[in-house]
Parts: C-alpha cells; structure tokens; sequence
C-alpha cells in the first residue's frame, strides 16, 4: 500500500515538474522575443530623431545666416546714409549733387529680396545693380572731397560700407552653401519629413549664384 502511494505521489511530481518546465520555456521565449523588438524600436526611433534634429538645426542655421546678412546690408545702407549728411553738411555746394542720391539711398530698402522674391534671380540682379552703383558713386564723391584726407569721419564711413558689403558677399557664399545642403537633404528624405512639414516648406531654397549666372 505504501509502495503504491509512493508511485503516486512520484507521478504528481513529474507531472508537476513538467508543466513548470513547459511554463519557463514559455516564458524565456516571450521575454527574448520582446528583446529581440525593442532594438528595432530604439533604431527606427533614432533615426527618424537624427533625420529630424539634422532638418531643424539646416533651417535655422539658414535663418540665422539670412538675419546676419539682413542685418549687415542694413548697415551698410545706414552708413551711406550718414555718409550722405555728413557730406551735405560740410558742403553745402554739392547739395543738388547729393539730392538724387538720396532719392535713390530711400528707395533701396524697398527692392530688396528676401527669402522667397529671390526665386526670380532678376529681383537679386536689379537690387545689386543700385546697391553697387550707389556705394561705387558715393565713395567716389566723399574720396574726391579736399576735406577727406583729413576727415577720420568720412574715412571711417567709407570703410564701414566697403567693409559692409564685403560681410554680405561672404554670407550670400555661406547661405548658399547650407542652402544646398539643405536641399539635398530634403530631398533624400521627403517621404519621411513630408509626416512633419508640409511641401511648401520642403521647396528648394534658391540659391544667390542663381543671380551670378
């Protein structure tokens, strides 16, 4: 009779420890599983971070670049401008002379580009053309004044100009290159950043050397 127990509860126990066999193995196989899909996860989840981190930081290094610039031909037009008064001031001979420059200094800002107009490389060449033949005729007439050798005021606006408009060249350079930077990289990733930004906003950014060639 003892025997016969004994069997019994040895059955119970291997049946016991079969089920928890099967249960660890169950169970080791949904936690490796799980494993095995977090690692997807975490990759898809990188790069669509990257592809939208490197995105923001073009755009606003071409927005910061643009205001640098912005900012620069502005001041370039304000020296001209002091320029203008400080020559009217000391020669009040040559006021007829300076009147029609004024007139032309006044309408500079107005036809100037700006991000979206410097599409047609025209509106860039024509605000060139004034802007360089304004600074190229008032440096002319400010060098040409007798006081100018010995005006530190004249000189040092001259300089503020020239040197104004050397600053805006350079940042047209490097606009132009985040600029095309900024278009190859949308367009090798449109189809993921069309789920962030709409199309107008993915458009090519046109380029400065547009309007040099």
């Amino acid at each position: 009779m003892l025997t016969d127990v004994y069997k019994f509860i040895k059955l119970v126990m291997k049946v016991k420890l079969f089920f928890l066999g099967i249960s660890i193995v169950a169970y080791s196989m949904v936690a490796l599983s799980s494993c095995e899909k977090k690692p997807v996860t975490e990759t898809e989840f990188t790069k669509a971070d990257s592809l939208t981190e490197t995105y923001l930081t073009l755009q606003d290094t071409l927005l910061e670049i643009w205001n640098t610039m912005i900012y620069d031909d502005n001041r370039k037009i304000e020296a001209m401008n002091l320029l203008l008064h400080e020559m009217s001031d000391g020669n009040p001979e040559i006021r007829n002379e300076l009147d029609p420059l004024k007139e032309r200094l006044e309408n500079l800002k107005p036809m100037r580009y700006d991000q979206h107009s410097m599409q047609d490389p025209e509106v860039v060449t024509e605000y060139d053309f004034a802007s360089n033949s304004l600074i190229t005729e008032l440096i002319s007439l400010a060098e040409s004044q007798k006081e100018f050798a010995h005006n530190t005021t004249l000189q040092k606006l001259v300089d503020s100009i020239r040197a104004s408009d050397q600053r805006v060249n350079n940042y047209r350079e490097e606009y132009d290159q985040v600029a095309s930077r900024f278009n190859r990289f949308v367009e090798r990733n449109k189809a993921f950043l069309q789920d962030i930004e709409d199309d107008s906003t993915l458009a090519r950014r046109p380029l400065f050397q547009m309007a040099a060639e």
